[in-house]
């Protein structure tokens, strides 16, 4: 049932794909900002109870349904399965904005290009040049492509049903607006940036190697191994350096953001990010899905004969 889930989810995704944000993150955005609201007094342990409260009943009641629609049919939970994924994974919401400024680079329309990348990034994005409007495009579709495909199915793989994708989606979406919000959830959101690092641990660690894989694999290991310490976020890191090893670009290094200039580690080797590396990239995280696929088909073929 697994490997049918995501096949149908990417086909589903590619016939209709959801507008970024979806009717469901919405939702679920709203209602972290009320359990933020009721909770943030600016301590870790409030922060912890928070994140419990916003992750367990989801991950419990996702289990439970499906179960029960297990029950009565496979087919409900199936399609229960899929319905979850499609609100969680997110292929073409990520890639339609770097597809985007792709094609606005490749046209020399620097304005449209930093317009989507602003929009995407939810930072301005004026003084960005064409380099670093194809590097931070590149880090930003790295990064999407690990968090909104592979870290949510391997946690669909390794917990029954989609309580593992919403574990993981419902996490990182913590990280992003309580563990890497502003000055007031500094302390509030210490529990979901751990709690989240701990859950990334091993889904960054097999991104970054089918990456290497699928691209140039010394230079992405040589990558990995002596730069991804130096980026703020270890896993994210990780994910970046590989990637940027195995297409052969200069990630993070100084770029212009909200008037000043943002000096940043160095990733990468190679040339400076161009369109060409950006189109590098979409293949690079093609090739990496039929990877996984590939695996998980023979996985589930081993399980069938067995």
């Amino acid at each position: 049932m697994t490997l049918i889930s995501l096949v149908l989810v990417f086909v589903l995704e590619q016939l209709r794909p959801l507008p970024t944000p979806n009717a469901v993150q919405s939702m679920l955005a709203g209602y972290l900002d009320n359990l933020s609201g009721q909770f943030n007094a600016g301590e870790r342990r409030q922060g912890a109870i928070a994140w419990l409260l916003a992750v367990a009943p989801l991950v419990i009641v996702s289990l439970l349904l499906y179960y029960l629609l297990g029950a009565a049919t496979v087919l409900l939970a199936l399609a229960f399965n899929v319905a979850v994924l499609y609100f969680l994974m997110g292929f073409r919401q990520f890639s339609g904005s770097y597809n985007a400024i792709l094609e606005a680079l490749r046209n020399d329309d620097i304005d449209a290009a930093r317009e989507t990348l602003a929009s995407w990034r939810n930072k301005p994005a004026e003084a960005l040049d064409s380099t670093e409007i194809a590097k931070l495009a590149i880090e930003e579709g790295l990064t999407a492509a690990h968090r909104q495909l592979f870290g949510i199915m391997f946690w669909f793989i390794v917990i029954p049903g989609p309580a593992g994708a919403v574990l993981y989606g419902v996490a990182a979406l913590l990280n992003e607006k309580w563990g890497r919000g502003g000055e007031e959830y500094v302390e509030f959101g210490s529990f979901a940036r751990k709690a989240f690092d701990v859950l990334d641990w091993i889904p960054s660690r097999l991104t970054a190697i089918t990456f290497a894989i699928v691209g140039d694999f010394e230079d992405a290991i040589y990558c990995w191994r002596t730069q991804s310490n130096s980026w703020g976020n270890l896993e994210q890191g990780i994910v970046l350096a590989a990637g940027a090893g195995a297409l052969g670009v200069r990630l993070g290094e100084a770029v212009h953001e909200e008037g000043s200039v943002a000096f940043r580690p160095e990733l990468g080797i190679g040339d400076e990010a161009n369109v060409e590396h950006m189109a590098s990239g979409v293949g690079l995280v093609w090739r990496s899905v039929l990877i996984w696929m590939f695996l998980i088909a023979l996985v589930t073929l081993v399980t069938w004969f067995n």
